[in-house]
């Protein structure tokens, strides 16, 4: 009688949790809407954009990124190699967009294991404005970008970010990735801002340049494996707040693999768990796989139809998230359910995967995960 209260009363708590997620992520996020150019100063902005490969919207990205309302902003593309063919794309983009100041940069700064962080530094470095947006290449900008994220810096604000929300998928593992990004991961993180744990994002990150190159610099972001928790910290650090914006930017999938997500999956957890440990242990609650075992424990042992208690359980879980994602415009379809269970089933798989090594890949970057106190540790021994 005592195990089947337990896990009834465990099953419940996992469930309001994610209710109450939920019910916190809507209350910061805003449904997709144009945000008019400010009537007060809108001062000038670099964007330095990080690219590598050609991606299936690649040429779309690019375009976006010369059509965005802001009076004066500048492009700054980095390129690590010269024989990268995404330099064919960028050059012709520039070519054909003379009205907005735009410059490709190549070469690579080796200043810590992140090949991203990397790729920005030139950029970084090149900059002639106070104001300085990190977007990944991927980032499918709306006109108004550099709205959202000037709308939500605040007094107490040392960075403003974006999570990733998935659109136009092509199949049904893109989907997946869509449940992934989406009404999870996006869903947990405007949660956690809403109880005043602001996380940054690296997909789009608003700096105020003279702030951060009078702590370090770019080369402060090196502290970590990962720009995003490096900034979280530093940011923290300095008694500051991560802002998120209230409706994040799509980043389009195209075609998607199980093995790219697990592979995607499994280096995001591990980097997670390196960084922020204390934050991912509890990470293997989330999803529906916990709160239905034990649910289905409970009808096993009271002689409830199991049927009847994976159905209320799911239902309880899945009914809601749909709504967020549809409220919100968030991509939706017959499928996502269905791409929901599948991303569940995987959740515990992946969050055992990331306590055991700590080498992953990152377009065909090998690189070791490892906190800066365990290379200080290294270097003494």
């Amino acid at each position: 009688m005592e195990l089947t209260i337990a896990a009834a009363f465990a099953s419940s708590a996992l469930v309001l949790s994610n209710l109450t997620s939920i019910a916190l992520a809507a209350s910061r996020l805003k449904p997709r809407r144009v945000i008019p150019p400010p009537a007060g100063p809108r001062p000038p902005v670099s964007i330095v954009v990080p690219a590598r490969g050609v991606e299936p919207f690649t040429e779309q990205t690019l375009q976006r990124a010369f059509s965005l309302d802001w009076p004066r902003y500048e492009l700054v593309f980095c390129v690590a190699h010269a024989e990268d063919p995404v330099v064919r794309l960028i050059d012709a983009a520039i070519v054909r967009n003379p009205k907005v100041p735009a410059r490709l940069l190549i070469g690579d700064d080796r200043i810590s294991a992140n090949p991203k962080l990397n790729n920005c530094v030139k950029g970084w470095q090149a900059a002639r404005h106070d104001w300085v947006i990190l977007a990944d290449s991927n980032v499918l900008m709306p006109m108004d970008y550099i709205q959202h994220l000037m709308a939500a810096w605040r007094r107490d604000t040392g960075l403003v970010c974006s999570t990733p929300t998935g659109s136009l998928p092509d199949g049904f593992w893109a989907e997946v990735e869509c449940a992934f990004l989406n009404t999870l991961q996006a869903r947990w993180q405007y949660a956690g801002e809403a109880l005043g744990l602001g996380f940054a994002q690296g997909k789009s990150m608003l700096w105020n340049k003279p702030m951060l190159d009078a702590n370090g610099g770019i080369q402060a972001l090196a502290a970590e494996i990962a720009e995003d928790a490096a900034a979280t910290k530093l940011v923290n650090g300095l008694g500051l707040k991560v802002n998120l914006v209230a409706s994040p930017f799509e980043q389009p999938l195209g075609q998607r693999t199980f093995a790219e997500i697990w592979s995607r999956q499994t280096r995001w957890a591990r980097l997670r768990r390196v960084t922020f440990p204390m934050f991912f242990a509890p990470e293997i609650l989330t999803g529906a796989a916990m709160p239905l075992l034990l649910g289905l424990i409970t009808a096993a042992l009271a002689g409830i139809s199991l049927p009847t208690t994976a159905l209320c359980v799911l239902a309880a879980a899945y009914l809601p998230e749909c709504l967020l994602a549809w409220s919100k415009g968030w991509y939706m379809s017959p499928r996502s359910i269905t791409a929901m269970l599948v991303r569940d089933a995987m959740l515990p798989a992946i969050w055992a995967r990331a306590w055991f090594g700590g080498s992953v890949e990152w377009r065909g970057n090998a690189m070791t995960i490892r906190t800066r106190e365990m290379t200080e540790l290294e270097e003494i021994a």
